[in-house]
């Protein structure tokens, strides 16, 4: 893994099932490596090299390790600059000890819930997303505001407008323009479905030989399993 990369994690807790439900998603927590810049070690000696938002103690470091037992998938953001990953660890180191924003958990709820029946566009304008407070976080928005301190797209709503041509011209092109989202609207899920980060496979990165895997032998398969069709 490297500083930067958001590791998705499928939590096993009542809030984790609820996030899950109301996302549509299999990830219910997000987290941010930032490996040995912290420089700080557990009791065990250790390194912290994640940070998140959790529950109960607020924005904490913990271990990698502390997942290990969890399904999980890791984003990374494509092309980061050495400053903007400079800048995002420095966000990160800063937001430790920050509070746990229940309000927002709540508003979110209330923005992703199909009802009041209110067209989804008009949603937000309902909702004063979060306590306001800056030293309150979550998990997904925490991380969603350390990228927009960058300028790191996530997912951006996208306006398409008109422009016309060189002088002369009497056509019009379209063009795409950015516009931030807010990060208290941000899920762990939209690390995954964003086109602006990759899925890391540990298994891939690491130099996957499919020609030295160790399969059974069709003498060792158990009855009833399928076995090949060789009358081809």
């Amino acid at each position: 893994m490297q500083p930067g990369d958001v590791l998705l994690v499928e939590g096993n807790s009542r809030i984790s099932g609820a996030i899950k439900y109301l996302t549509q998603s299999t990830w219910s927590h997000a987290a941010m490596y930032v490996g040995d810049t912290l420089d700080q070690e557990n009791s065990d000696g250790v390194t912290l090299d994640l940070i998140e938002a959790d529950l109960t103690k607020g924005v904490i470091a913990l271990p990698l390790a502390s997942y290990a037992e969890f399904n999980t998938r890791i984003c990374r953001p494509v092309n980061l600059t050495r400053e903007d990953q400079h800048t995002l660890m420095q966000f990160m180191h800063e937001s430790l000890g920050n509070e746990y924003d229940l309000k927002n958990v709540i508003d979110l709820m209330r923005y992703l819930l199909p009802r009041p029946p209110v067209p989804i566009s008009w949603r937000r304008r309902m909702l004063a997303f979060g306590s306001g407070d800056p030293t309150r976080a979550i998990c997904s928005t925490l991380i969603a505001q350390a990228f927009q301190g960058i300028r790191y797209p996530i997912l951006p709503e996208v306006e398409r407008t008109q422009v016309k041509l060189v002088t002369g011209c009497c056509g019009y092109s379209e063009k795409e323009m950015l516009h931030i989202r807010h990060h208290s609207l941000f899920t762990p899920r939209d690390f995954d479905i964003s086109p602006y980060f990759k899925i890391i496979k540990p298994t891939l990165e690491t130099g996957f030989d499919y020609k030295k895997l160790n399969w059974a032998s069709n003498e060792s398969l158990v009855e009833g399993d399928v076995q090949p069709d060789t009358s081809i």
